[in-house]
């Protein structure tokens, strides 16, 4: 009896261990596809129809806005330029009819910087021909500019063909595109994506407030676009800080606006509650020093370069194991960022990460005499490997 009792209680036990490591399943959410990444570290959390091929209406307007920001960047425009509006980019144009318009006026001159936030905020369609003008010469080239970036960024699943959204058979992206690009906005345009947290905005007299409700209900979102188009359904993509962890989530094709915004709440929370982003390892840290030779020196310092950032289940960073695996005989000369081996950080026996090893310092090669002796050496060494 009592030897039966242990057995259950050590059974229990076991379920009870188990079940705290076992992450939940996603949220399953009413939307044609989503998507769920760690900004800083890349992870993919959730995902469902990530690579599938949609009309993305005003999230368009995201790499509108990217390319604004590369332009600036570059000096190539500078946010107290003028821009005229032309009769294409006028609000009144026939094709932004029931549309969302920022209400610029033909003839008139607008800065970039409140193009920027017509862009942004307004979610302006008039604004978004009016910067494509601009910067391009006309609408279709400025695609051309669109397709370049997301092409350089990865974004293997989209192409666009207009700067605002509106629906074109051939204007499509996928939430997978979208979590990349947001995170290019993120990462790369600080000062930029800091207009994406902004409440409303004014102009000619007209107030306009960001269409990001998330914006007021949860302090830690800070950012990023809504859109909408009967092909598109309700769409949003979101972005949160907490506890310095950052996280991206990409709703697509949801039934309305609370939908889109309530999902996207869901995919957050959910990435929060049960994941961590930890750095590993920090810049230039130091991993082993072998034996280097044939060098002016006997012993190099290797391991990684940069800083190493997992997103892990939460409390996972406890069982890291980390295993080093050198090249046989390290020979000089070394250069700083020489591959020398390759670093895994294990979880029992999954595998969650793989770098390669590197010099952390340059080795010159030795003198005459110092090279014959480890030759030398090296001969016999590999005789006793053997």
């Amino acid at each position: 009896m009592t030897k039966r009792l242990l057995l259950s209680l050590l059974a229990i036990i076991a379920l009870a261990t188990r079940a705290d490591d076992t992450i939940p399943s996603p949220p399953q959410l009413e939307a044609t596809a989503y998507f769920l990444m760690d900004a800083t570290s890349g992870a993919v959390l959730a995902e469902h129809n990530a690579d599938v091929q949609l009309p993305p209406a005003s999230l368009t307007k995201m790499m509108t806005a990217y390319v604004l920001a590369n332009e600036m960047a570059a000096g190539r425009v500078h946010k107290e330029d003028m821009v005229t509006v032309s009769e294409n980019a006028w609000s009144q144009n026939p094709i932004f009819a029931g549309s969302s318009l920022m209400w610029i006026e033909p003839g008139k001159d607008v800065s970039i910087e409140d193009l920027e936030r017509g862009i942004v905020i307004s979610s302006g369609n008039d604004s978004t021909v009016a910067v494509a003008e601009h910067l391009a010469g006309s609408e279709e080239v400025f695609a051309e500019m669109m397709n370049t970036q997301a092409q350089a960024l990865g974004m293997t699943g989209s192409h666009f063909v207009n700067s605002h959204g509106l629906p074109d058979p051939s204007h499509v992206v996928t939430a997978r595109d979208l979590g990349i690009l947001a995170r290019a906005i993120i990462t790369k345009f600080p000062e930029h994506y800091a207009i994406y947290k902004e409440r409303d905005f004014t102009y000619n007299n007209i107030k306009q407030y960001n269409r990001n409700s998330l914006l007021g209900e949860d302090p830690s979102v800070d950012g990023l676009k809504t859109g909408h188009t009967a092909e598109a359904g309700y769409c949003l993509v979101a972005s949160a800080l907490r506890n310095n962890m950052r996280l991206i989530a990409v709703v697509m094709g949801t039934k309305s606006t609370k939908a889109r915004k309530n999902e996207a709440r869901s995919l957050l929370n959910y990435g929060f509650r049960f994941f961590e982003t930890v750095e590993v390892f920090g810049p230039m840290h130091e991993l082993d020093k072998p034996r280097v030779w044939k060098g002016q020196q006997d012993l190099v310092s290797v391991g990684l370069i940069d800083k190493t950032l997992l997103t892990l289940p939460r409390g996972k960073a406890k069982s890291l194991a980390t295993n080093v695996e050198l090249n046989p005989q390290l020979v000089a000369p070394l250069a700083v960022g020489d591959q020398v081996g390759t670093v895994k950080l294990v979880a029992g026996d999954e595998t969650l990460y793989e770098a390669p090893v590197v010099a952390l310092e340059a080795v010159e090669p030795g003198g005459f005499f110092a090279r014959l002796w480890d030759t030398i050496m090296m001969w016999i060494s590999s005789l006793f490997a053997t």
